[in-house]
């Protein structure tokens, strides 16, 4: 009821956002306002700062796929050629909603483009979807995979160099420089956006170019 479910309005992944709404509330915070009161220690909080204490502090919700030292790393993929990598997808997308809200409470938020693009399948299927990637093997197209795959660690990897050269491109044809458009601009108002427009125009269910199993926990 609380996440609108209804037969006519599915939710994929609806049993894994749950879990985290559920293990959410019991990270040990007093109340969410804690985390403000971690951040607020001056006039300026950096954007990376909001994101390493997300890491911190909500580190236990996340479904434990990779430990390092017993601490669960969350959305960190091993990759055959170059070792762990890091995406942190959803807690950066938390930092980057978190901006607004502590801009109105009367911080001002400094280095927005420390933080990454977020390599998510609206992202990365744009850049597929308009042949900025060109999978080699037509099998990328036709299987599903699973969020750990080679494949996938790969594709979300590129989709993050790729939308820092996006953002350059962007700012350049506009005039702008990353302190009057910071990448996540770029991001909630071009990418994600034409990455979903142009997935309901190629396929019917409006899905991303290459599929993969989502139990709402990374995607």
């Amino acid at each position: 009821m609380g996440f609108q479910v209804r037969g006519h309005n599915s939710l994929l992944g609806l049993e894994g956002r749950a879990g985290l709404l559920r293990k959410l509330g019991g990270v040990g915070l007093e109340r969410p306002g804690a985390l403000f009161d971690l951040l607020a220690v001056g006039p300026e909080v950096k954007a990376e700062s909001i994101l390493a204490v997300l890491l911190d502090k909500l580190q236990a919700i996340w479904p434990s796929r990779l430990e390092l030292d017993g601490v669960p790393l969350g959305d960190v993929w091993r990759h055959p050629t170059v070792g762990l990598v890091p995406f942190h997808k959803l807690s950066q997308w938390l930092s980057y909603s978190l901006v607004e809200p502590l801009q109105g409470a009367g911080l001002k938020v400094v280095e927005l483009d420390a933080l990454t693009g977020l390599p998510e399948y609206r992202n990365g299927g744009l850049l597929v979807d308009t042949g900025a990637l060109k999978p080699k093997q037509k099998a990328l197209l036709e299987k599903v995979f699973a969020p750990g795959d080679e494949a996938i660690v790969e594709w979300r990897a590129l989709t993050v160099a790729l939308l820092d050269r996006v953002a350059e491109h962007v700012r350049k044809h506009l005039g702008m420089d990353a302190s009057s458009l910071p990448l996540v601009k770029v991001l909630e108002a071009g990418t994600w956006f034409a990455g979903r427009a142009l997935a309901s125009e190629r396929r019917k269910d409006g899905g991303p170019p290459i599929a993969v199993e989502s139990d709402g926990t990374v995607f």
